[in-house]
């Protein structure tokens, strides 16, 4: 089967004309293994991040089928709260573990997002559509952490097509908050930090074409870095005019996402390599700060109280605290992703009716999805000059903090903590929805488009107890400064041991 597209990827002439009526023969259809819900004993050991599990593993302390069964146990213990795993390949997983590749990571068990392929494993793409689809290979970046020596339990929940900022997508259901149950994860990366928030594996690989690594850090109080463009692995080979979508994982620790950075760039000659052996930032910044939303949607209170606490706090560290305001319109720039994004979600759903063999209709994509395709089929003739406009964002951007003279920005992640599920359902009425989407994901869009790197750390917490993320964003290939300051901010102001009600452990 031809790799499904992440977002982004425009429609040729024909692809709109069939979208209606794709009558392509499925592929063969194959079982997935469902979800067990048996809650077997407690899990054995203490957490550990990724990185001294591989250590314990590499000297003998423990064994990767030791933490193999720990981990499935703590998922087995916490997954009828969450609802954090799309599909579950835990027999493929003891089979493996002690036999896979002597990579850095060797034995770690972790789970891979259900939007990208792991060989042998469901991926549904959080769609009804694909229900029974297995994977023939592996994605490039899960072909990088196969290399690394991991151990994949299974899939981690995604809405459909990772089309949304909340995990409820109607194939699995929703995905609960290990820090109010009431309460969304974010996404698109939903279940994998659900996941680790719930301290079932240190890390989850995760992806990120408008927030989706970053949303779901900050709705579930762990860490997640977006890799500016070109620095990790892609989705692979790809028509889209413009390339918005890029993967790495989310993490409780720095060091594990560092590591797992380290081990999986392209070092192509883009960028420079990560340093070997990086420490918290040294040198102070001038860092611009705002709490309003680039379009102008409202704040949530909360999240504008935790961001001057943590503005307050970089700057008892000595960097330099300005205000920041963009000079580019947010109601344009939101206008114009949107379409963009409405054109992913087109081809995605041209992609189920060819896989379905039944035209694109409610009965095989979800309702938010062919809200988006209208949107696209109702505007297409606007994307030549959208393409235009979005390709040329990134200049706008670094022009933005060149001419102001910041090093780095800081806003909140989202416009609110977590809200609660079913108000943003894809079942929700488009234009209402829509508001809500732009609403809450009103801060992560620009450094997708403009290839940025940008990270969501776990610094606040809201008087209710829900995590706010604060989100650090410089320019593409700040990758490395983003580490050094998130590792300066881990030390002044820790999170790891911030256990949700939830949690494995």
């Amino acid at each position: 089967m031809k790799q499904i597209s992440r977002r982004g990827v425009l429609l040729g002439a024909t692809a709109m004309a069939t979208l209606a009526a794709c009558k392509q023969s499925p592929m063969a259809q194959a079982d997935v293994t469902p979800v067990s819900e048996t809650a077997p004993a407690a899990a054995s050991s203490a957490w550990m991040d990724g990185t001294a599990m591989a250590a314990a593993i590499a000297s003998g302390q423990t064994t990767s089928l030791e933490q193999v069964n720990a981990a499935i146990a703590r998922a087995q213990s916490v997954n009828g709260k969450i609802n954090a795993i799309a599909s579950q390949i835990y027999d493929t997983a003891r089979a493996e573990a002690g036999k896979t590749p002597a990579g850095p990571f060797q034995g770690v068990p972790t789970f891979i997002k259900d939007l990208h392929d792991w060989k042998g494993a469901p991926t549904m793409y959080g769609s009804r559509a694909f229900k029974g689809h297995i994977a023939e290979k592996d994605s490039p970046l899960p072909a990088k952490w196969r290399a690394e020596g991991v151990v994949v339990l299974g899939k981690s929940t995604s809405p459909e097509m990772g089309l949304m900022a909340s995990t409820e997508p109607l194939v699995t259901g929703e995905t609960r908050n290990p820090w109010d149950t009431t309460r969304i994860v974010g996404g698109s990366s939903g279940g994998a930090a659900a996941l680790v928030a719930a301290r079932v594996v240190p890390f989850a690989h995760a992806s990120d074409g408008g927030g989706s690594i970053r949303i779901p850090a900050s709705t579930c109080g762990v860490f997640g870095l977006k890799p500016s463009r070109g620095q990790l692995p892609a989705q692979g080979e790809s028509s889209a005019p413009l390339e918005i979508s890029v993967q790495h994982a989310v993490t409780i620790s720095v060091r594990d996402s560092i590591n797992l950075f380290r081990d999986t760039q392209m070092n192509d000659g883009t960028f420079a390599p990560l340093a070997a052996n990086l420490q918290p930032l040294k040198r102070r910044l001038k860092i611009g700060f705002t709490t309003d939303a680039p379009a102008g949607t409202p704040v949530a209170p909360e999240t504008k109280a935790a961001l001057d606490d943590v503005a307050a706090l970089c700057g008892k560290l000595g960097h330099e605290i300005v205000a920041y305001k963009p000079t580019y319109s947010g109601q344009e720039f939101v206008d114009k992703f949107l379409l963009y994004w409405a054109a992913g979600a087109a081809e995605f759903a041209q992609q189920a009716s060819a896989y379905t063999g039944k035209p694109v209709g409610p009965d095989i994509v979800e309702p938010w999805t062919l809200g988006l395709t209208q949107m696209f089929m109702s505007r297409k003739d606007e994307m030549e000059e959208t393409v235009k406009w979005l390709k040329g964002f990134e200049a706008v951007y670094n022009a933005d903090l060149a001419d102001q003279g910041i090093d780095l920005l800081l806003t909140p992640t989202t416009g609110s903590p977590a809200v609660r599920l079913g108000e943003q359902a894809p079942t929700v009425a488009f234009d209402t929805l829509y508001e809500r989407v732009i609403t809450f994901a009103a801060f992560t869009a620009p450094m997708n488009v403009s290839g940025a790197a940008s990270m969501s750390v776990p610094l606040s917490w809201s008087p209710a107890g829900l995590p706010i993320g604060s989100m650090f964003s410089g320019k593409s290939g700040d990758d490395q400064l983003l580490f050094e300051l998130a590792l300066e901010l881990e030390a002044a102001r820790p999170w790891a041991d911030k256990l949700p009600g939830v949690v494995a452990i």
